[in-house]
């Protein structure tokens, strides 16, 4: 079997490095070489070297979304984890009515982020008029604004994460945790936190790497409103790209400056989290 297996191995693999080529690798490249050069269509590019990343560090509009993004995934990352977390200890205690609140909490996931991101506009403008604001009155209403939509849109699914890992620990170690004298606070310390670190690396990358690509919530909540102050790195990027002619280069600069700062963030994460995974 594992002869035949080795042999018939490259045939079947063939289509999915193929795919994975022609969806990825090879876009992947062309951007990044694209970066170094002045284009309007990949036909016509001129080399400028590193004109376009000297004038995408140069550009207050991307030093701006770069801060206010790594304040955004700050806050979000903390509070979207924190809370999935605490739900999904409250719905694995044999509660009434667990599996309905779970559907509940989850259906947010499943709106798209252009129609989520309208709703929520008319939902907080709505409350805000009262006051005589709206969203783009202040840049840090539309950073809450932001902060509110992801909480909601994504508590639901780290939560689900969560309960699976709550639920793969072994009965008999928190039994034994128990009889050995084991407060509530203790058990979560010692028993439950090291034993869900799987999820919490899956949750962490999840929430860290949406927290910098997020795009269309952005677009539909605020567009950048007021003055581009709540512009996040992905609408500078698609702003830099399509409004303004002549600037694709420095568009694409940022887009790669964008990739290096989400692997650099995720990978340390990655690596740091599954060190402290235990075996249950």
């Amino acid at each position: 079997m594992e002869k035949t297996i080795k042999k018939y191995f490259p045939f079947f693999v063939l289509p999915t490095v193929i795919a994975f080529s022609i969806a990825f690798l090879i876009p992947f490249i062309l951007g990044v070489v694209l970066s170094f050069t002045e284009f309007t269509t990949v036909t016509d590019a001129k080399w400028v070297g590193i004109d376009n990343y000297i004038k995408a560090f140069s550009n207050e509009g991307f030093l701006s979304a770069l801060w206010f993004t790594a304040k955004y995934a700050v806050v979000s990352v903390i509070t979207i984890n924190a809370i999935a977390f605490l739900l999904a200890l409250l719905l694995t205690r044999g509660m009434k009515g667990t599996n309905i609140f779970r559907t509940v909490f989850f259906m947010p996931n499943l709106i798209g982020g252009i129609v989520l991101g309208y709703i929520w506009q008319l939902i907080l403008n709505g409350v805000l008029q009262n006051f005589g604001v709206t969203l783009t009155y202040k840049p840090e209403y539309g950073f809450w604004g932001l902060v509110i939509l992801m909480n909601w849109q994504l508590i639901g699914y780290m939560m689900v994460i969560y309960i699976a890992g709550i639920q793969n620990i072994s009965d008999s170690i928190v039994e034994a945790a128990r009889i050995d004298g084991a407060s509530s606070f203790r058990l979560l310390r010692s028993i439950t936190v090291p034993l869900v670190m799987p999820s919490i690396t899956i949750c962490l990358f999840l929430t860290v790497s949406n927290a910098f690509k997020l795009f269309d919530q952005n677009l539909a909540l605020t567009a950048g409103a007021p003055s581009n102050k709540t512009a996040m790195l992905a609408l500078d990027i698609y702003n830099t790209f399509y409004g303004r002619v002549g600037w694709e280069g420095v568009g694409q600069a940022k887009a790669v400056i964008f990739f290096i700062l989400v692997a650099l963030i995720s990978l340390p994460q990655l690596i740091f989290t599954r060190s402290k995974e235990v075996e249950n």
